[in-house]
């Protein structure tokens, strides 16, 4: 059975990229610039928006726009997996190959497939962003949103969409697909 996804132009994605075997290769911040500087280099192909993202030390979310004609976010997913892997250095040592990804070439950085959702409307794009921002606290990470330096909560507390210590008394109401990601 072939997946299916929902191709969109110009429309919002949450997408969720996970390392192979959920190892921390995200947990130095010279990875992560090298995740950063690979995402600007497929802004540079195929522009779109990064609307938010947290980067946690074995997955990403992110919220990406396409432009108003473009609804191809899987090859951008793509080239950016490809540029972080070939960018980043020997990771395959802290990760490991597995005989089937030897025999297919592939390196073992990501894992095959990630995660999307179309974002529906103002209120889905809230949820997801409040998602994205609560992340490193639901894991553990932090105390409170604001204490995590790898994502754009900072951003949305300047654009006044957050106050500085939201999610860092109570969690936040999150909707039913939590955890579902």
């Amino acid at each position: 059975m072939r997946y299916r996804r929902i191709l969109q132009p110009g429309a919002t994605y949450f997408l969720t990229m996970v390392t192979f075997g959920r190892r921390p290769v995200l947990a130095d911040t010279r990875v992560i610039g090298h995740l950063r500087a690979a995402v600007s280099k497929v802004q540079q192909r195929s522009p779109f928006i990064v609307d938010a993202e947290v980067i946690l030390p074995d997955h990403i979310h992110v919220l990406w726009t396409l432009p108003d004609d473009d609804a191809d976010y899987s090859t951008r997913v793509r080239l950016m997996k490809s540029y972080f892997t070939r960018s980043a250095g020997n990771l395959d040592a802290m990760c490991g190959i597995s005989p089937s990804r030897e025999a297919k070439g592939e390196r073992a950085v990501w894992q095959r497939r990630f995660w999307e959702h179309t974002i529906h409307d103002e209120k889905d794009f809230l949820d997801h962003l409040d998602y994205i921002h609560f992340n490193p606290v639901k894991h553990g990470l932090v105390k409170a949103a604001r204490d995590w330096p790898h994502s754009t909560f900072q951003d949305w507390v300047e654009r006044g969409v957050y106050e500085p210590w939201w999610g860092s008394d109570d969690a936040p109401p999150l909707p039913q697909w939590v955890g579902r990601e």
